[in-house]
């Protein structure tokens, strides 16, 4: 729910998947509370809580479910609210608290009926609740990861016609709209809530207690629409070193230990106290190259980067092989990822002549990269070899990972990031489409854009997506936006875990913690 995610959108992407990580300073902190939580037991008498360990997000963090950028945010929101909808491991919608939804022939009327559920104040859910999630989530102000995508409905022509009961009026026709109704940041919570200090959703857990950057606990709510979860107390606990995380769950100290990566899982994989929870080819791991900004500015270098660099070297070494090679296009095997496109082969004597051609003989690039993601720095090295053999030089910049992608949003020419999971058109519409707030390479195409707005507003499915992909193969060689590779997501549990299965983070099935069981 990167986040970017694993994101996140956007998210991202979650150290793998685009969660932001705090660094030195919190991961002594997160030894700390991981301490705090000794061997499991809960020192009452009574049932343990379960415990799972995420890189935290740092003093910032809020339970506001509407401003959700990392991997541990959508956790969080996961046990604490419900969305209309849910996404299905391919990225398809699934209802949720929505019981229905239609749309009119246009595409730009949407009915929804909702089932009947309640707060965790007892109170109903209902179509006002829905719509003032949906304002306050679509104000630019809020920061939602769906901003861009509920922003496309006309409030002031939208209501309530029922207890449980609205419509949606879009601006425009939009056949792929219910692919809002389950992404990060739409959350519904009740009319009128401005304050997150002590929350109150509609999921399968309440609030105890949250510190930003430290602990939150959750305790299970009998009353859930979906029925109680089988844990009587959860806690969400900061671990922001990888190594932190793989030792606390060895040791019992988590029940959960998020992304797990390279060293981490080839000793998970001999341990018998652990298990792994491993989702092929879940994020895509980018290079963003701005477009917008010299030198990449002349497509030329674009091109130049694009065939200079050894993908398949990338994925040996900096995944040590947990993934596959990438192809410059999000969501492979996703629903709408065009089929048929030749692989992008490496070739150092074009590159080399583009970069003649352009003038860079030598030219001198910069790469943002951090810590959130263990595999960037040894790409960022492996990269920097392979193009000096076209004439770039490329050195890393290393940058706090508490404060990475707030920076790389105005910083820098070149940078590191992943995005997880997400509907292929959403991706597009939120991470390439010109002046979207979440395109960082700067990338501008009226054509792009044209073939993105005909997609969806065309009502024939098939139609629907031969569009998109003719938007994406403009989009792979102009965006700016090199996906390399395509990484495992890879989670793990202790052996007495029940009710978790292997998932793409932002899915339904992901962190789904209200299912779990402890033998």
């Amino acid at each position: 729910m990167a986040t970017h995610a694993r994101t996140a959108p956007g998210r991202p992407q979650p150290t793998r998947r685009g969660v932001l990580a705090a660094g030195g300073a919190l991961a002594a902190a997160s030894t700390g509370l991981l301490s705090g939580c000794g061997d499991g037991s809960d020192g009452g008498g009574g049932e343990a809580p379960f415990r799972a360990a995420f890189t935290s997000g740092g003093s910032q963090e809020t339970l506001d479910p509407h401003v959700a950028p990392n991997f541990v945010d959508q956790a969080r929101a996961k046990a604490l609210y419900d969305t209309l909808g849910t996404y299905a491991d391919d990225m398809s919608v699934r209802k949720r608290l929505a019981e229905s939804w239609e749309s009119n022939a246009a595409g730009t009327r949407w009915h929804i009926r909702l089932r009947q559920a309640e707060f965790h104040d007892g109170t109903p859910v209902t179509a006002e609740d829905v719509l003032y999630s949906y304002r306050r989530a679509a104000d630019p102000d809020t920061g939602s990861p769906s901003q861009v995508l509920l922003s496309a409905i006309d409030f002031t022509a939208s209501r309530a016609d029922g207890k449980r009961s609205l419509v949606l009026v879009l601006e425009a026709p939009n056949f792929e709209f219910p692919t809002v109704f389950a992404g990060p940041g739409t959350e519904i919570i009740p009319d009128g809530t401005t304050d997150f200090r002590k929350p109150v959703g509609s999921g399968p857990f309440t609030h105890v207690s949250f510190t930003p950057g430290g602990t939150a606990r959750y305790r299970s709510w009998a009353d859930h629409w979906d029925g109680a979860p089988h844990i009587a107390e959860l806690e969400i606990v900061p671990a922001n070193e990888e190594s932190a995380r793989l030792n606390a769950l060895l040791s019992g100290q988590v029940h959960y230990a998020a992304d797990m990566a390279g060293a981490s899982v080839e000793r998970l994989r001999k341990a018998e106290s652990a298990r792994l929870l491993t989702s092929k080819r879940a994020t895509a791991q980018q290079l963003l190259l701005r477009t917008g900004r010299k030198p990449f500015d002349d497509p030329r270098l674009v091109r130049a980067v694009q065939l200079g660099i050894d993908r398949a070297a990338l994925v040996r070494i900096a995944l040590a092989g947990h993934g596959e090679v990438g192809n410059d296009l999000f969501g492979t095997g996703l629903r709408g990822y065009p089929g048929g496109l030749e692989p992008r082969e490496r070739d150092v004597a074009e590159a080399r002549k583009l970069v003649k051609q352009a003038g860079a003989e030598g030219l001198h690039i910069t790469v943002q990269t951090s810590a959130v993601d263990a595999a960037w720095q040894p790409a960022a090295d492996l990269m920097a070899r392979q193009l000096r053999e076209i004439g770039l030089r490329l050195t890393a910049n290393t940058r706090a990972a508490s404060t990475y992608f707030s920076e790389i949003r105005t910083k820098g020419v070149a940078a590191f990031n992943t995005t997880s999971t997400l509907p292929v058109s959403d991706f597009l519409q939120q991470r390439v489409r010109g002046g979207a707030a979440r395109n960082q390479t700067g990338y501008r195409s009226e054509k792009f854009d044209r073939l993105l707005d005909r997609a969806r507003t065309t009502r024939d499915e098939q139609d629907r997506l031969a569009l998109l992909a003719r938007a994406q193969k403009i989009a792979r060689d102009e965006s700016g936006l090199l996906v390399w590779a395509f990484s495992d997501a890879v989670d793990a549990i202790g052996r007495t875990v029940r009710g978790l299965r292997a998932a793409p983070p932002n899915s339904h099935d992901w962190a789904r913690f209200d299912r779990v069981r402890i033998d």
